[in-house]
């Protein structure tokens, strides 16, 4: 599948947004490395998987 243009971009950005979520999660190495792996081979369908069943970015204690 190819993405060009503002689509692309909109695509890069948001994979980039999941993966910096995923090493700031609480998960174990290895859930991060398999979600990371997950959104890297499938963009699209990678970042939706994530965005509803992945690991929360670590909950900050004020």
């Amino acid at each position: 599948m190819e993405y060009a243009g503002l689509g692309g971009l909109i695509v890069l950005a948001l994979n980039i947004w999941a993966i910096i979520s995923i090493f700031g999660s609480s998960a174990s190495t290895g859930g991060k490395v398999l979600w990371t792996l997950l959104v890297l081979v499938l963009p699209v369908i990678g970042f939706i998987i994530w965005l509803i069943a992945g690991p929360r970015a670590a909950a900050s204690t004020i």
